[in-house]
């Protein structure tokens, strides 16, 4: 955690926050983009992350999104909260209907396998996750929907 986390905790934690993910999203890859990778808005927040990159399920083109992470068993944990919007994130879709995916953590490219987490072994993921993001929990709270939660594996 860095010194600018708790702001952005704070600031992850408003109601208005899913209106902005597709600004949010698009300024980070855009700074990933012009640093190679080596800086993102969760970085200067203090926060783990990866950019995950899955071709998309209709199209097969690579679709890349920065995603905050949780380091887990020699993995990530990735939720699909969209900030406890109302519809999921389509990364969600793409991932489930690919077999690996690329993803760059700390600046370094590795493919990883998935697999999405259910009863009890999400339960515990998910509170090891809140201990990193508290507000994941608001998120569940604000909808209606199941939030996934997916462990990545590097190959």
């Amino acid at each position: 955690m860095g010194l600018l986390t708790p702001i952005a905790v704070r600031i992850g934690s408003q109601p208005w926050m899913p209106r902005l993910l597709p600004q949010i999203t698009w300024t980070d890859t855009k700074l990933q983009q012009l640093t190679g990778g080596r800086v993102s808005i969760l970085d200067v927040a203090g926060l783990p992350n990866l950019m995950l990159t899955v071709p998309g399920r209709k199209s097969g083109i690579a679709r890349s999104t920065p995603l905050m992470c949780v380091p887990w068993q020699g993995g990530w944990l990735i939720a699909g909260s969209n900030f406890g919007g109302p519809k999921a994130p389509v990364w969600t879709a793409n991932l489930r209907a690919a077999e690996t995916v690329e993803i760059r953590y700390r600046g370094r490219p590795s493919t990883a396998t998935w697999r999405e987490l259910v009863g009890a072994e999400k339960e515990h993921a998910w509170g090891h996750m809140v201990t990193v993001w508290p507000n994941y929990d608001k998120y569940v709270a604000w909808t209606d929907r199941v939030i996934p939660v997916f462990h990545l594996m590097p190959v």
